[in-house]
């Protein structure tokens, strides 16, 4: 019987279910957010916002408590100072699921799972170039090809 049992088995063995959140929750805690089938999702946010409440609490104790879940020491370190940093004043919550509607292939329910407080990781700034004439293929004259004769 299935009383007060809330564990979603995502249709996989207690070990490939174990190691699968615990993956996604290396990519969600090192990239702020992961997108990711509904159910998934919705299976990963207890397990990752346990997982931040260890972080805030900063304690011996609760570091190795996450080394023994997460398999990257570095993805911990990073729980740890960065995640715990940014939502030291939020008492819960701390993932949001975002329903982006379903996958072409397979017609799966699909989600965006990300950390609410944490700063988004963006795209580096290209800065602006200056007008086009300035281009380094007019300053130097490209080698002839092979089989050329120049």
């Amino acid at each position: 019987m299935r009383h007060g049992v809330k564990k979603a088995k995502l249709q996989r063995t207690a070990s490939h279910r174990k190691s699968l959140l615990a993956n996604q929750a290396c990519s969600l805690i090192s990239n702020g957010r992961i997108t990711t089938t509904l159910a998934k999702a919705k299976a990963l946010r207890p397990y990752v916002e346990k997982l931040i409440t260890l972080g805030k609490n900063g304690s011996l104790h609760a570091r190795r408590q996450a080394l023994a879940t997460l398999p990257q020491p570095k993805v911990v370190a990073k729980l740890f100072s960065v995640v715990a940093e940014a939502v030291k004043d939020r008492q819960g919550g701390y993932t949001r699921i975002v329903k982006l509607g379903q996958r072409k292939t397979d017609s799966a329910p699909m989600a965006l799972i990300e950390i609410i407080d944490l700063p988004q990781l963006s795209a580096p700034v290209v800065p602006a170039t200056t007008t086009g004439t300035g281009s380094t293929a007019e300053e130097a004259p490209a080698a002839p090809a092979a089989g050329e004769n120049a």
